[in-house]
């Protein structure tokens, strides 16, 4: 945010977001190899690149400057209306993320990450073609034809052999959620309110991936595609909710 254009603003969340989705294609498939060794095996991988991911931050020079202002507020509330939209695309795309390799088995595959790895890496290739597309579209619109998607791509996975077709339309959506949102977000903010929206959208955003799997668990009680089903749902109540707010702003 600091060191983007304003008029490049969109390209800049679409690739600064690949780190996050490169991470999701590749760590379960890695987390499937490493286990046939060892479950321990997997978690000090996992945790050596923390480490690692530690290191490399340790080195990143700072982008911007603290604000000065005095009492400064660390719920930025302009940032909250956005950023439900927002927490509706994780809430139903963590509970894939959740139960991907769980429907995958129960769809007989052999390689239960394959799912994963589709949506993930249909994220990756996404962003990096389309990356100037958030630029072009006013960000709520283009957030509530993401969250459209995102609702029929969980829905084909819910679906008896569509996993594969709603794995990639999934990713197809995801790919402008979150860039959509952020830039919805960081327009309610002035430079120096950028990181209490940001930490605003962040607490969000952690709702939507903790609180997702927790409800659609309680769902999958009823089997899992209808815990994915209910994901469906949540993001076409998301595309609503944005929908109106964006006629009202």
């Amino acid at each position: 945010m600091d060191i983007a254009p304003p008029d490049r603003l969109g390209e800049a969340l679409s690739l600064n977001s690949l780190g996050l989705y490169l991470g999701l294609a590749a760590g379960p498939p890695l987390g499937e190899v490493l286990t046939q060794r060892s479950f321990p095996t997997a978690w000090l991988t996992a945790a050596a690149l923390c480490a690692a991911a530690t290191a490399a931050a340790a080195f990143i020079g700072e982008t911007g400057t603290p604000s000065r202002t005095r009492n400064a507020k660390l719920i930025h509330r302009p940032a909250i209306p956005p950023s439900i939209g927002l927490c509706a695309a994780l809430a139903a795309s963590g509970g894939f993320l959740a139960f991907a390799a769980l429907r995958a088995q129960e769809e007989g595959f052999e390689n239960t990450s394959l799912p994963l790895f589709l949506y993930g890496a249909t994220v990756v290739v996404s962003r990096a073609v389309f990356a100037k597309v958030p630029d072009r579209m006013p960000p709520l619109k283009l957030g509530a034809i993401a969250l459209a998607v995102i609702a029929t791509g969980l829905i084909l996975t819910a679906t008896p052999h569509t996993l594969i077709a709603g794995s990639i339309v999934l990713g197809a959506g995801v790919t402008f959620s979150t860039p959509a949102f952020f830039a919805a977000i960081f327009a309610t903010a002035e430079p120096h309110q950028r990181g209490a929206a940001s930490g605003t959208a962040s607490a969000f955003i952690d709702i939507g991936l903790g609180g997702g799997p927790i409800l659609l668990g309680v769902i999958a009680n009823a089997g899992i595609p209808a815990a994915l089903a209910t994901g469906g749902a949540l993001a076409a109540a998301g595309c609503l909710w944005t929908l109106i707010l964006s006629r009202a702003r």
